[in-house]
C-alpha cells in the first residue's frame, strides 16, 4: 500500500495522473508479478497473483455464499443501536490496544481481516465528541461564509495534505511520515474509531505533531466536524474501512470524503471482493443481509462488486482512474490447503473543474 500512495503523492504534486492509474485487465506492480504458470509448483510459494477463476471455481464460490446466507440474524436478535454503539467503543478499543502491543498486523495488505475495522460501522462515543469539539467551529455559519482562517486548525500551513481514515495502532501511519521527513510542507491526518488506538499513535515516538494530527472520528456520524475544513486534502486513503460499514449508510461516509478533497484529490481504496475466502467461510446464521457478515466477535464485513465502488463514488462526484479486481491465490505449504482471495482495489479522482462529467454508473 506505500508504494501506492507513494506514486499518488509524486503524480499529485505535478498534477498529472500516470498511466498505471488507467483501468485494465492486467494490472501491474504493486498488484504483484508473481504469476502460476506450472500447477505442479502452487506450494512452492504462499501466495500467486492475478489467478484467473475458473467457470467451476466461480460456480462452486456462489453457490457456498448461497449457503451461508440462507440463514439471516433475526431482526430482534442483533442488539439495539445504542448498546451496540457503547460494546463495539469498549471492545474495539480493547481489540486495538491488545494488538498494538503484541505488534499488531492489521495493515497487511495480504491478510486484511487481522484488521476488523468493523467497529467504525456507527455511533459516536463522548471521546469523538471530544475530539470533535475543539473544532465544531469550522461547521458554524460563520465560516461557512467566508474562507477559514489559516491559525484555526492543525497543518494549515502545509501544502500538501493526506488523510488516513482508520489508521489503527499507526501500521501505516509511521511509514508514511518516514517518508515525509524530507517534505516538511506535507502533512498527516489520521483518524480511527476506538480513542484506545488513537492514543497509541500519539504516544509512539515517531509521533510527530508538527507533521501529523491522530484524532477519535466516527465516518458515519455527518454532525460529527473533522479538524480540518473541506476541499484541502490531497490523497484519503480508504483501506479496508468501508466494508465495516452497514451498506445504508456507505454513500454518506463516501459523500463526506469527497467533500474533504481539493480539486485533483485522489481517494485511494482497497477492500473486501465478492466471493473471496473470507465470505466463503461464514457459516449459516451470520449473514445480516446481502453479502454482509457479522463475525462471532461482533465485527462486521462487506464483499464488494466492482460495479458496487465503481456506482458509489461515481455518486460522490468522483472520477474512476483505477478499479480492479485483485484475485491472488494463497496457499499453506504445510497443509497443502488453497484459498482464494479477492480483493477491489480502486483509486478516483476529483474533478479538476466543477462541471467535469464523470463516469457513468455500472450496473
Amino acid at each position: 500500500m506505500n508504494v501506492i500512495w507513494r506514486n499518488s503523492v509524486s503524480c499529485l504534486r505535478i498534477r498529472k495522473v500516470p498511466r498505471r492509474y488507467q483501468s485494465g485487465n492486467h494490472p501491474v506492480v504493486p498488484l504483484g508479478s508473481r504469476i502460476l504458470t506450472d500447477p505442479a509448483k502452487v506450494f512452492e510459494h504462499n501466495m500467486w497473483d492475478h489467478m484467473q477463476w475458473s467457470d467451476e471455481e466461480e460456480a462452486a464460490a456462489r453457490k457456498k455464499v448461497e449457503e451461508n446466507s440462507a440463514v439471516r440474524v433475526l431482526l430482534e436478535e442483533q442488539v439495539d443501536q445504542k448498546t451496540e454503539q457503547k460494546l463495539e467503543e469498549l471492545s474495539w478499543d480493547h481489540a486495538k490496544t491488545s494488538a498494538a502491543n503484541g505488534f499488531s498486523r492489521m495493515h497487511c495488505p495480504t491478510m486484511p481481516e487481522e484488521k476488523n475495522y468493523n467497529k467504525k460501522r456507527c455511533g459516536s462515543s463522548d471521546g469523538q465528541r471530544k475530539a470533535g469539539s475543539h473544532f465544531s467551529n469550522l461547521d458554524s455559519k460563520e465560516h461557512r461564509k467566508g474562507p477559514l482562517k489559516t491559525e484555526l486548525f492543525p497543518g494549515s500551513n502545509a501544502t500538501f495534505r493526506i488523510l488516513e481514515v482508520g489508521c489503527g495502532a499507526g501500521n501505516s501511519v509511521f511509514p508514511i511520515l518516514n517518508t515525509l521527513q524530507d517534505a516538511p510542507e506535507s502533512f498527516l491526518y489520521c483518524c480511527d474509531f476506538a480513542s484506545g488506538a488513537v492514543e497509541l499513535v500519539k504516544l509512539h515516538s515517531s509521533y510527530r505533531a508538527a507533521q501529523c494530527c491522530a484524532f477519535v472520528h466516527d465516518v458515519c456520524d455527518e454532525d460529527l466536524p473533522f479538524p480540518f475544513p473541506d476541499g484541502i486534502l490531497d490523497v484519503i486513503l480508504l483501506v479496508f474501512v468501508l466494508s465495516s460499514i452497514h451498506p445504508d449508510r456507505m454513500q454518506g461516509v463516501i459523500n463526506r470524503l469527497s467533500n474533504l478533497l481539493k480539486p485533483g484529490g485522489m481517494l485511494l481504496f482497497r477492500d473486501y471482493g465478492r466471493y473471496d475466502k473470507t465470505q466463503l467461510r461464514f457459516k449459516r446464521g451470520h449473514c445480516l443481509s446481502e453479502n454482509f457478515y457479522v463475525r462471532g466477535d461482533g465485527t462486521r464485513a462487506y464483499f464488494f462488486t466492482k460495479g458496487e465502488v465503481h456506482n458509489m463514488f461515481c455518486k460522490a462526484g468522483l472520477d474512476e482512474k483505477q478499479n480492479l479486481v485483485d484475485r491472488r491465490l494463497q496457499v499453506n505449504r504445510k497443509k497443502q490447503v488453497k484459498m482464494h482471495r479477492v480483493w477491489v482495489q480502486g483509486k478516483f479522482q476529483k474533478p479538476l473543474h466543477l462541471t467535469q462529467k464523470t463516469s457513468k454508473l455500472v450496473f
